[in-house]
């Protein structure tokens, strides 16, 4: 079959994956095969995923609504929780109206494939997640994509009231974010919609954790579409799409992944409300993961690897070969140290690196280790 000659045609080159199986995830510390880890590739940037609110909020709403919502939102799947925590996000973001699905890649589909037809041009950055590219493949639109971050690239490529303009927040393997304010600019001038993907500034960036948008000076309704996740600073998992009422009430119609979906779980919901409430007080977790990012960045600067200029949570390590990349990741993990391995395809061939995330949870001995380590092995 042709699947077993890619197969093995991946793993030749480095570049097979395999499935590890996580015994648990404890704050800043995983288990695997007895043993354990500290935690440098997750995306709990602010280490909620074990918080007590957290939990206490899932298990009371379990006991209440039962642990799933039993159908999709559309018929009895949206309960009092669901409705609960979209208020809850209208008022932490300062958006009209949000609608809640299982997770980011589905909240991207349904807009991208909702909203344009073959009349219709979408401009995305390269670097965008796999869900918008892939959307932007299934779609009718015509899509174009631009250069990482070129503003004058997009503009070059851009048509007058043709579409929809899709960049993330914060990129999710190189960490650095998008330049908004030309990006508002351009959709303005061109007439065209914007789209924020802040799957990875959420919670992380800006006043109380508002994201991308708020930390670089400007409004949530200087974007048409708002998309955001909850498995990254939240410490949950599922996603949101907000804006104006008439793009919630359009995407409730035809937004395929939603209407045709069960709900989400009402003690997942729960556990993001709680998760919200704690974000937007959260500034201290905040600038203790400020403070390990420079840590780290400041211990790393002399390794000969490219440390690509980030100053989020995600800090990548590009080592470039994949084979390498893959001794490096086995040289920390017999160190106590696990880190993200990413290879092509999720990142340009060339450009293998070690994803390291950091986490609220960490401390500075943590970081410290890990610098040390990387220092040993190389």
């Amino acid at each position: 079959m042709p699947f077993n000659l890619s197969l093995a045609e991946r793993e030749g080159a480095g570049l097979k994956r395999t499935l590890p199986v996580i015994e648990r995830v404890d704050g800043r510390r995983l288990y695997v095969d007895g043993e354990q880890y500290l935690n440098f590739a997750g995306n709990d940037y602010l280490g909620l995923s074990r918080a007590p609110e957290l939990l206490a909020a899932a298990e009371q709403a379990a006991r209440h609504y039962g642990v799933g919502a039993v159908a999709s939102p559309l018929v009895v799947g949206h309960q009092a929780i669901h409705r609960e925590l979209e208020a809850e996000l209208c008022d932490w973001l300062g958006l009209e109206a949000v609608m809640l699905f299982s997770s980011g890649f589905s909240a991207n589909q349904a807009v991208i494939k909702a909203l344009l037809g073959k009349e219709h041009s979408l401009w995305q950055d390269r670097l965008n997640h796999a869900s918008l590219q892939e959307a932007g493949l299934l779609s009718p639109a015509r899509m174009v994509r631009f250069g990482h971050n070129d503003m004058n690239a997009l503009e070059a490529k851009l048509k007058p009231a043709a579409g929809l303009i899709v960049s993330e927040g914060v990129f999710s393997m190189d960490g650095d974010t998008a330049p908004w304010p030309e990006l508002v600019r351009l959709a303005r001038v061109s007439n065209n919609w914007l789209m924020i993907d802040d799957a990875h500034g959420l919670g992380v960036l800006g006043r109380e954790g508002r994201g991308t948008l708020n930390e670089q000076g400007l409004a949530p309704n200087s974007v048409n579409i708002f998309m955001g996740t909850f498995g990254k600073a939240l410490g949950v998992s599922g996603a949101f799409v907000g804006g104006s009422r008439a793009l919630v009430e359009y995407l409730h119609n035809f937004g395929r992944s939603y209407i045709y979906s069960t709900h989400l779980p009402p003690p997942q919901a729960a556990a993001v409300l709680a998760g919200v409430r704690l974000v937007r007080q959260a500034d201290d977790r905040r600038a203790h993961l400020r403070d390990l990012v420079a840590r780290f960045r400041a211990g790393v600067a002399g390794l000969p690897l490219q440390l690509l200029p980030s100053a989020t949570a995600i800090q990548p390590l590009v080592v470039g070969e994949e084979t390498a990349t893959l001794k490096l990741a086995d040289a920390l993990k017999q160190q106590g140290l696990w880190t993200g391995a990413i290879r092509p395809p999720t990142v340009p061939k060339g450009s293998a690196r070690l994803r390291i995330t950091l986490s609220a949870a960490h401390t500075r001995a943590d970081v410290q280790r890990l610098i040390d380590a990387l220092h040993s092995a190389l």
